[in-house]
């Protein structure tokens, strides 16, 4: 039953008793005006089922740890993609990537990924309708017209099985109802030029056929201030000044291939975004039902960028000459991204007590992406001695991407005494193709003049997971319930000649130009000098003949059980306490082919023998278990929810992508005491890091303590430690070994002489008992509304709420410093509204502001070398008008 119907059922109840004498129309009239009004009109907390047994059960009395989120909720916070639950749920970060992927980090309870690649899985499943969904792009798919969001903590190893180590997202549409013709909409106008529409359409075709339309678009303006880039370097000192044209105009140094004015409705951080859905529901018998749903969903923005923290870099050479959202752009973003998703369920009822229900979903997501990839922040001469580069210009192209993926899923499930279970088979196929490349025209870590440039062009990736999966419940006394559950995963993963290329092997450094420009002693090259033709936008065909690329063809497969048990005992009809003990596991892998040797000079590594050096950098699976203890009960003449857990896990094997160390090379320019490691063998890639212990507390409670008043607010407490990492270097992208750690007070990289044959040439430091990434200590949300009844029986609602969180890192090193530091300090959020209902409730209008004191908080970020911190922001402050409608 929905919260909706729950409501509509107390209230017509209560109308019934009070006017059993009135005439049967009146009744009636008072039952329909019951049925409209708002749900907040009960004191009493209504009920809320969610599936994350795989049963409907109540909220209160499931032994998981697990929050809803309505969709009236979403609304009000303007929520319209999964990056917005962060903070609104216990312990659950979520961020931007830096990258340019487009995808999500999704973290709970400090357990997540950053690797947003077609190879890489998140460590939190995102799932529609209970349908597993692989790739994390997807979890930016518009939010709209959903019975709830349910968010499960802790790791999901048998019900929602893989890369669910962390928990699980279940995003649960609306389903077409056979007995009511009704619709709603929603027009929302705010500040940047914010558009948004929302329309929903039941239809009831028949008896036994119903269907449900719905659709969403999204516009608004960037909040950037977003100008042209023609930088041209100008360091006379160096013998460096700008090149000029017949007419004696500047040329500028950066790529101008692609530079265009842009406005605000065109920049960085726009929204152009659309979504709809079509169902259709057929009760072809009483005991047979079939659900099907097509899905569309559009991006045509021009995506997001990592800015420069302005506030961390005030008062440094690298300060902003402008503010936090001020940037120069000579590569403005594109984004023509599709989702395509079919979705069909068969439920068959063999009895009342039990059903077989077969789920299958099939979707097509394809994306071609450029963007920027240096922001326009520029090199100053005391970086030239150290780096060589004039110029910082740099861009990545997702010319082309089409993943594919299949999803079948068959469960029986049922109900037999004192015992209830649900079983099934999974099964997951995904073919991924994509080409993808990135353009150094001129950058700090490169030599002076030479442009770098890869390119990966893979037609054939596939990964196959196939599962069978049991859990049973059995109430073995009148108020125990004991909880058994397990999942045998085999998962497969395969590339079929997968080409890499890096310029890094060419014999030609210039091999960008492709023969077109021959270099002059004294001359650097400048944006004259690109043409149609160069680079990694052209795809393969950009890509200079003395470039031989790698060829991957690899193949690999893992196996793991993972369980669950449980104990749950209910203390009273409105007490429920439970303990589990439950693993989860996310998948191994392996990266593209990658040569070890390829920069050192002439293809050499200095601690191997002579010529190329293979590796598919391949890691193991993590593995988390969890142990954990809740409370979930009704106080107050069941005006307050409240529930609390406490956990510990211990996490094992966890997989961190980023620049990995691979030994040593022989340096094509000897190394110097502010470049030490130009003599790493590095490469990007992902490996088992580390071992942690995790720990914590989660509170959440809803109370109303009189008529018209609702107070909603949680608690979580995280200590979420590295007890392990041995080989831990100082080599990942976001904590680099450059000098600006002697200028700004960070402890040195030093360079390993021990015993160690692992560590020798390398830069280990220690991070044990450091804190995760994305898992700040303790964070806090409070949200108070109070319902007035005005004139002419309106209704005004005033809504404040507050959040706040502790400071949180984005790197394992925890590199705590105020200029450099890889993390985002403690911050709180405020957000109003004020809505006007309709006497019926048929509209409403509602002002509303978020962020109302425009912090500024990264979700997301990482060092450059030579001294700055860039990250991914929250929004600024937000206000406008929504208005809503019922039909």
């Amino acid at each position: 039953m929905s919260l909706l119907n729950t409501k509509q059922t107390l209230i017509s109840m209560a109308v019934a008793s009070a006017c059993v004498a009135m005439p049967a129309l009146a009744l009636a009239q008072e039952q329909a005006a019951a049925s409209a009004a708002p749900q907040e009109n009960s004191n009493v907390i209504p009920e809320v089922r969610v599936t994350a047994t795989r049963h409907s059960t109540s909220l209160l009395r499931t032994p998981v740890s697990v929050t809803a989120v309505t969709q009236d909720e979403l609304t009000r916070k303007g929520i319209t993609d999964v990056r917005g639950l962060s903070g609104e749920v216990p312990n659950l970060q979520l961020g931007s990537a830096t990258d340019g992927s487009s995808g999500v980090k999704i973290s709970i309870r400090g357990v997540s990924s950053n690797d947003f690649t077609e190879i890489g899985n998140p460590a939190v499943s995102l799932n529609v309708d209970g349908i597993y969904t692989p790739r994390p792009q997807s979890a930016l798919a518009l939010l709209f017209d959903l019975e709830q969001v349910e968010v499960l903590r802790g790791p999901q190893g048998t019900l929602f099985g893989r890369n669910a180590t962390g928990g699980s997202i279940n995003i649960i549409p609306n389903k077409p109802q056979f007995d009511q013709s009704n619709g709603n909409a929603s027009l929302t106008f705010g500040k940047y030029n914010l558009r948004q529409v929302t329309a929903v359409q039941n239809i009831p075709v028949s008896d036994n056929f119903a269907m449900r339309a719905t659709v969403m678009a999204v516009k608004r303006d960037s909040y950037l201030n977003q100008e042209q880039d023609f930088y041209a370097a100008n360091f006379p000192e160096f013998g460096v000044t700008p090149a000029r044209d017949a007419a004696g105009n500047i040329i500028p140094d950066v790529d101008q291939r692609h530079n265009r004015k842009v406005g605000p409705s065109e920049s960085y951080m726009n929204k152009n975004e659309w979504a709809a859905r079509l169902q259709g529901r057929w009760r072809a018998t009483d005991k047979l039902e079939w659900l099907g749903a097509y899905e569309r969903y559009t991006n045509r923005g021009a995506g997001d960028i990592a800015l420069k923290d302005c506030r961390m870099a005030a008062g440094t050479a690298y300060a902003c000459p402008g503010g936090q959202w001020d940037v120069k752009i000579n590569v403005p973003g594109e984004l023509d991204w599709t989702i395509d998703t079919f979705r069909n369920r068969l439920t068959w009822n063999l009895s009342d007590a039990a059903t077989v229900e077969y789920n299958v979903s099939h979707s097509v997501q394809k994306r071609r992406q450029i963007r920027d990839g240096d922001s326009g922040y520029q090199p100053l001469a005391a970086d030239i001695n150290i780096y060589g580069g004039f110029v910082n210009d740099s861009a990545g192209f997702t010319n082309s991407s089409k993943f594919k993926t299949t999803v079948q899923e068959l469960q029986l499930r049922g109900e037999q005494g004192s015992l209830r279970y649900v079983t099934g088979l999974f099964w997951m196929h995904e073919k991924n193709a994509i080409e993808f490349g990135e353009d150094s025209i001129s950058a700090m870590v490169n030599a002076p003049g030479v442009p770098y440039y890869n390119l990966y062009s893979q037609t054939d990736r596939q990964a196959d997971s196939m599962a069978v999966f049991s859990q049973l419940d059995w109430a073995f006394a009148p108020k125990w319930n004991l909880t058994v559950g397990g999942r045998m995963t085999r998962d497969v993963r395969e590339d079929k000649n997968g080409l890499f290329y890096d310029s890094g092997t060419s014999s030609d450094p210039y091999s960008y130009f492709q023969g077109q420009y021959t270099p002059v002693p004294g001359r650097f090259f400048n944006s004259s000098d690109l043409k149609p033709g160069m680079g990694a936008y052209y795809g393969v065909a950009g890509m200079d003949p003395s470039i031989i690329p790698d060829v991957s063809n690899n193949r690999d497969a893992w196996n793991k059980f993972t369980w669950r048990l449980g104990l749950s005992y209910q203390l009273t009809p409105n007490d429920f306490v439970f303990t589990s003990l439950s693993t989860g596991y996310k998948a191994g892998g392996f990266s593209d082919k990658q040569n070890i040797c390829a920069r050192g000079l002439g293809g050499n590594c200095a601690d191997r023998t002579p010529g190329p050096h293979y590796t598919f950098l391949p890691w193991k699976p993590e593995t988390l278990t969890n142990f954990e203890i809740g409370y979930k009960g009704r106080l107050l003449d069941n005006r307050l929810s409240f529930s609390a857990t406490a956990f510990h896990s211990r996490y094992k094997d966890m997989q961190m992508t980023g620049a990995v160390e691979m030994g040593k090379i022989i340096p094509a320019i000897p190394c110097t005491a502010a470049n030490p490691s130009c003599d790493s063998a590095v490469l990007y890639g992902t490996t088992n890091a580390a071992r942690a212990k995790i720990s914590g507390l989660e509170l959440e409670g809803k109370y109303r303590p009189w008529a018209g008043t609702e107070i909603n607010m949680q608690y979580s407490h995280l200590r979420a430690k590295v007890t392990s990492y041995p080989d831990y270097t100082q080599t990942w992208r976001d904590v680099p070994c450059g000098p600006f750690r002697e200028t700004y007070g960070v402890e040195p990289c030093v360079r390993y002489t021990g015993p160690n044959p692992a560590l020798v040439g390398r830069f280990p430091a220690n991070v044990v008992g450091n804190d995760l990434p994305n898992a700040p200590r303790n964070s806090a949300r409070i949200e108070a509304s109070q319902r007035f009844e005005v004139a002419g029986g309106y209704q005004l609602t005033p809504r404040l709420s507050a959040r706040w969180q502790d400071k949180m890192y984005f790197s394992i090193q925890n590199l705590d410093n105020p200029i450099v530091g890889n993390m985002q300090k403690a911050y709180a959020t405020y957000d109003a509204s004020l809505r006007l209902s309709a006497p019926d409730g048929a509209w409403r209008a509602e002002l509303y502001v978020n962020n109302l004191s425009d912090v500024f908080a990264k979700n997301n970020a990482r060092i450059v070398d030579p001294g700055y911190v860039i990250g991914q922001y929250n929004e600024p402050r937000m206000f406008g008008l929504r208005l809503m409608a019922d039909w």
